[in-house]
C-alpha cells in the first residue's frame, strides 16, 4: 500500500521540494524567506542567579554586584549589531531569559524593550516574555517590568512542596509562590509557570495531586519538566556518588508522564509541544519561533541564535562568561561563534524541532531545507507501527509515539 507521504510527493520528484541534484552539504542553503514560517525574536540573556539550584546546567552565576548600567550599555550595543544585519524584520517576541531575569531592574528592562522598538517594527501583537522567580525581591518590580512593556511572565516555582523545593535548592515557599502568582496575576494578563516532576521519592498520587492543584490555579498555560540529571550540575556529581536516591525508575517516569498528559487535556489546557500545555491562543509564541524553526537573535552571555543571511542560515553563541562578554562587546561583539548551517544541518534542526510539536513538520519545507525528502522506508515504519500521522501536508508523532520521541527522531535524521 502507498504510504500517506509517497501519495502526496507523487509528481514532486522534481523542483526544490526534493533538490536531487544538490549537495547535502553544499552551501547556501536556506530560502532566504524560510525563516518567515517561524518568525523573528529576540532572546535576551541576564546570566545572573541568587542561589545556583543544584539541577541547573543553564549559563547562570551568581554575584554579589551588577554594575546593571554596563549591562544596559552592552545590551544596547549588541541590538543595535544584530538590528544592522537584520533590517526591516517585524519583532513578534522578546524573551527576557536566564539566570533570573526578574533580578533586573525594571529600567534596564526598559531600555533594552526601547532599543528594540527603535531598531525593528514591533508586530501589533507582540509577546515580551520575561523569567522570575517568586521571591520577595523579584514579585516587588512585577509592576515596574509592567511599566516598561513585559506583558508576560513565566515564574519558575518548580514544586508546591515545601521540602521538595528544598531538595531543588529552591528558595523560595509555596505560599510565597501562590503570593507571587496572585500579583503577577494582577499587573500581566498572561502568566505561565514551571514545574519539575518525576522528583526524588515522589509517587504517582503525589503528582497527580500537585498537578490537579496547579491546573486549579486557572492558568492558561503550564511547563511541566521531567528531572533530569545533567552532568556538570551538583545533582549530576551526586548521581556520579551514589547520592542521589529515590529517583523514579523509567516505567513510573513513563506513567507519570501519560497522567501529565490526561490531566492537562481534561483542563482545557493539552500539550502542544513535549514539554508545554496551553488554552488555544496561549501558547509561548517566542518558543513556537524555536520549534518553527524561525530566526532570533539571541544576546547576553552564553546566547544561541538562527539568523538568515541572504542564502544562508547561520548559528551564532555568545561568549559565556559574564565578564569576558562585556569586554568583549566594548570591543565590538560578544558573539563567538558563526557558523553556516549545511542543507543538512538545517533540515536535522527542522526535524528535531518541529517533531516536538504536536502539528508536526510541513513536509515539502522539510525537503526545501535539507534538500532530500523524509526517509520513505522509516516513514513507512514508523506508520505501519502508529508512532506517526500524516496529515494536510505534515508528519507528526502520535499520542503512542510521542513518550518515545527520541527514538522516533534517531530513526528519521538522514545519515
Amino acid at each position: 500500500m502507498t504510504s500517506p507521504l509517497a501519495k502526496w510527493t507523487a509528481g514532486k520528484r522534481t523542483g526544490s521540494a526534493t533538490a536531487p541534484a544538490r549537495s547535502r552539504n553544499s552551501l547556501p542553503a536556506v530560502l532566504d524567506e524560510d525563516w518567515r514560517n517561524g518568525g523573528f525574536g529576540l532572546y535576551v540573556h541576564w546570566p545572573f542567579c541568587q542561589a545556583k539550584c543544584p539541577y541547573c546546567d543553564f549559563n547562570s552565576h551568581v554575584s554579589r554586584e551588577i554594575d546593571q548600567s554596563a549591562w544596559v550599555r552592552a545590551y544596547l550595543s549588541e541590538i543595535a549589531r544584530v538590528a544592522e544585519e537584520t533590517p526591516g524584520r517585524v519583532l513578534t517576541s522578546i524573551f527576557f531569559g536566564g539566570g533570573t531575569p526578574s533580578l533586573m531592574a525594571p529600567e534596564t528592562v526598559a531600555a533594552v524593550i526601547d532599543a528594540a522598538r527603535a531598531h525593528w517594527p514591533f508586530s501589533n501583537d507582540i509577546e515580551i516574555t520575561l523569567e522570575a522567580n517568586p521571591g520577595s525581591v523579584e514579585v516587588g518590580r512585577f509592576a515596574g517590568y509592567r511599566d516598561a512593556g513585559v506583558n508576560r511572565v513565566s515564574m519558575g516555582i518548580q514544586a508546591l512542596n515545601d521540602a521538595d523545593l528544598r531538595r531543588l535548592g529552591r528558595i523560595h515557599t509555596v505560599a510565597e509562590a501562590r503570593a507571587a502568582l496572585d500579583v503577577a496575576r494582577s499587573c500581566f494578563d498572561r502568566v505561565s509557570f514551571d514545574l519539575i516532576y518525576a522528583r526524588q521519592d515522589q509517587t504517582m498520587d503525589a503528582w497527580r495531586t500537585e498537578l490537579t492543584e496547579a491546573l486549579e490555579m486557572a492558568l492558561d498555560h503550564l511547563s511541566l519538566y521531567q528531572l533530569t540529571i545533567e552532568q556538570g550540575t551538583a545533582f549530576g556529581d551526586r548521581y556520579n556518588a551514589g547520592r542521589l536516591r529515590g529517583l523514579p525508575d523509567d516505567d513510573l517516569s513513563a506513567d507519570m508522564y501519560l497522567v501529565t498528559q490526561e490531566l492537562c487535556a481534561k483542563y482545557g489546557l493539552p500539550a502542544y509541544e513535549v514539554s508545554n500545555h496551553a488554552a488555544p491562543g496561549a501558547e509561548s509564541r517566542h518558543n513556537l519561533i524555536y520549534w518553527r524553526y524561525g530566526d532570533y537573535a539571541g544576546i547576553g552571555p552564553g546566547a544561541h541564535g538562527r539568523i538568515t543571511q541572504g542564502a544562508v542560515r547561520y548559528a551564532t553563541e555568545s561568549i559565556r562568561a559574564p565578564a569576558a562578554w562585556l569586554q568583549a562587546v566594548s570591543r565590538g561583539t560578544g558573539e563567538c561563534v558563526r557558523m553556516p548551517l549545511s542543507p543538512q544541518d538545517q533540515g536535522s534542526e527542522y526535524l528535531m524541532m518541529g517533531m516536538r510539536l504536536r502539528e508536526g513538520l510541513d513536509i515539502e519545507r522539510y525537503a526545501h531545507l535539507s534538500g532530500w525528502p523524509l526517509p520513505q522506508p522509516r516513514i513507512d515504519r514508523l506508520l505501519e507501527l502508529g508512532m506517526i500521522r500524516i496529515s494536510d501536508r505534515r508528519v507528526m508523532a502520535t499520542d503512542a509515539g510521542r513518550p518515545v520521541l527520541n527514538a522516533i527522531l534517531r530513526d528519521l535524521l538522514v545519515d
